[in-house]
């Protein structure tokens, strides 16, 4: 095994329950009730109220494409036997990468009370946190996954075929 072959990797996205296309039918299910709402109140001439309710639609669509433009944002985890690499890419398409090395490296889940537990990776004075975007059951997932990925880094099988019985 190489020092640069991949041991473990995750890619980390946001959950977003709806697709683009029924992102899309959402809106114009809004826009149509909206528009509804408006004829109704155009028909008993009550004015005031139409502005306010373009206002709430254009709000509420606003507020659904800056929820589908974060879903764009993922995060990979990626350990070799030199090194743990965390590619982050927001929801603007920035990159960014760190690197840590994994001889000392620990997984801290840090649970408080009526929150979703905070995941870090620490060693010698760092701390970087990972996957803020999931929930509290992928998080510890994750936590016990790459537990199980650096002890095999750091507690290899050797297989000598002359010493089998």
């Amino acid at each position: 095994m190489s020092e640069d072959a991949v041991l473990f990797e995750a890619v980390i996205t946001p959950h977003r329950s709806l697709s683009p296309n029924g992102l899309r039918v959402l809106m114009l299910v809004i826009c149509g009730l909206a528009g509804l709402t408006i004829l109704r109140f155009l028909i008993i001439r009550a004015w005031p109220v139409i502005g306010f309710s373009v206002v709430e639609v254009g709000l509420a669509v606003v507020l659904l494409r800056v929820n589908a433009l974060r879903a764009r944002a993922s995060e990979v985890v990626m350990l070799s036997g030199s090194m743990l690499r965390i590619l982050r890419t927001d929801a603007k398409g920035r990159r960014s990468e760190r690197t840590l090395e994994p001889g000392w490296l620990n997984v801290v889940l840090e649970d408080e009370p009526g929150r979703v537990p905070r995941l870090f990776l620490a060693a010698r004075g760092v701390k970087e946190e990972i996957a803020s975007m999931l929930g509290e059951e992928e998080k510890r997932d994750l936590a016990g996954a790459l537990r199980d990925a650096l002890y095999r880094l750091r507690h290899p099988v050797f297989d000598n075929p002359q010493l089998r019985e």
